[in-house]
């Protein structure tokens, strides 16, 4: 059971009743900075037994990537001590679709004390993943959470706080950072290619199927998902954090909705039984996916959550395009843009360097992208153009999937010179930018990262 702020929510994001605001334990700023020493890593290859794995969230991110992937893949590393959801329709299809015997719970205190698991894995609506983390950080537990971390900074400092008191282990699944293309690009950087790093162009393009789909689940809501500057776009700032091994000072920003919520002339609650389906370009029949049905569909009663909701909802109160300029402590600035009705998906990334430029434009599930690879390219000043092709990963994400995973359980004790493994000091740094850029549009003026808690920002990422 999930209560944050005023509300008590589900693992789907369904505000339930009003309850009274939790309290956290706050220790020193000191103590809270130090917590960011312990390390990501969660699982040591000379662990004797299995580790026992107990999974909070059972939507379609923990049942697939951290539910049945881990028992048809890791079985033999990792046992499931038990799942755990407000919504019990969609927790006993869960236990079926993973495929486990483990107990279910609606309480996730309860489930904590009967199973005393090793690990817990938080997979539950952004604005709740904070008292999953501290919960089970208390409990005695390491903790891997689905990214964004949390969606505030008085969440993010709270976690901080525990983390300095319990030296529990948190490792946040950036897998972005894992693919092929961008790890090379990483390497490329590390290597000096273009000299220093000064400025970057990094755009994201988020097509009208996949950008739609972000308007008609909770992450339209705010209090739900902290705005697509913190759900979605903590990717792309941590992907900037790690590839300029910097972090950031200062966050300038604009966003809008200018799109989708009250930008229409007619709306219904959800897309079954809308009486304006022949008339809108963005109806989507649920009822031709099985499994969104099983999920979700069959278990609506419990929670009131609508999977197939209106992208016309007068409650959608994010953005739906935003930029940001970001100068990070060592100096370089950041020009970043998100927009979510393109025709098109993908990003378009440039580094600027003393000696050359590094860019890429990355276009997915598009009809002109190379089939096998993706490319990037470096001119030099003064020089040659040279045109760098990368095979594709396999699996999601570009393969981040798999290879964070891999990590994660098979290979932990590897050594890391890429510094792919994140903890809680990389989930707040990512997340801090999207916090900041949400002020900023909301103040009209300029944020400092170290203002919101804490942690200071430093040139060199520690």
């Amino acid at each position: 059971m999930s209560r944050v702020g005023s509300l008590r929510y589900n693992t789907e994001g369904i505000g339930m009743e009003s309850v009274t605001r939790r309290s956290f334990l706050k220790t020193s700023s000191a103590a809270a900075a130090s917590s960011v020493l312990v390390g990501p890593r969660v699982l040591s290859a000379s662990t004797p037994r299995k580790a026992r794995v107990a999974l909070v969230g059972t939507g379609v991110r923990g049942n697939s990537m951290w539910g049945r992937s881990l028992v048809q893949a890791y079985a033999d590393v990792v046992e499931f001590a038990g799942l755990s959801d407000i919504n019990p329709g969609r927790l006993a299809y869960a236990k079926d679709y993973i495929g486990v015997s483990c107990p279910t719970f609606t309480d996730f205190d309860e489930m904590l004390r009967a199973t005393a698991p090793d690990l817990v894995i938080v997979t539950t609506v952004d604005a709740t993943h904070h008292e999953f983390i501290i919960k089970a950080m208390h409990a005695g537990c390491d903790v891997i959470t689905e990214k964004p971390m949390t969606t505030d900074a008085d969440k993010c400092q709270a976690i901080l706080d525990a983390q300095a008191l319990t030296r529990k282990n948190l490792t946040v699944t950036f897998n972005y950072r894992y693919s092929p293309h961008r790890q090379r690009i990483k390497e490329l950087l590390m290597q000096g290619r273009i000299g220093d790093i000064t400025s970057v162009d990094f755009h994201w393009y988020l097509d009208i199927y996949h950008g739609t789909s972000y308007f008609r689940r909770w992450h339209g809501k705010e209090r739900f998902g902290g705005t697509l500057f913190v759900h979605k776009a903590t990717h792309h700032f941590d992907l900037l954090n790690w590839w300029l091994e910097s972090e950031p000072e200062e966050v300038f920003a604009y966003g809008a909705l200018e799109y989708y919520g009250h930008n229409n002339d007619f709306r219904h609650t959800h897309c079954r039984g809308c009486p304006y389906a022949n008339r809108c370009r963005h109806y989507w029949d649920i009822t031709g996916s099985e499994s969104n049905m099983n999920l979700y569909v069959a278990h609506e009663h419990h929670d009131g959550y609508l999977r197939d909701g209106c992208v016309w909802s007068e409650d959608i109160d994010i953005y739906d395009k935003m930029s940001a300029q970001i100068k990070y402590a060592n100096g370089t600035h950041v020009s970043y843009s998100l927009t979510t009705y393109s025709p098109y998906e993908g990003y378009r990334i440039a580094f600027n360097g003393t000696r050359g430029r590094l860019e890429a434009w990355i276009k997915q599930r598009q009809p002109w992208q190379a089939p096998n690879y993706d490319e990037v390219r470096v001119t030099d000043n003064f020089g040659q153009t040279e045109l760098i092709q990368i095979p594709h990963g396999g699996g999601g994400h570009g393969g981040g999937d798999s290879r964070l995973k891999d990590r994660i359980f098979r290979t932990p004790d590897m050594p890391d010179p890429l510094r792919l493994s994140a903890g809680s000091r990389d989930g707040a740094m990512s997340i801090l930018i999207g916090v900041a850029a949400r002020e900023s549009v909301k103040t009209g003026e300029p944020v400092r990262i170290g203002a919101l808690t804490s942690l200071k920002p430093r040139a060199v990422r520690p």
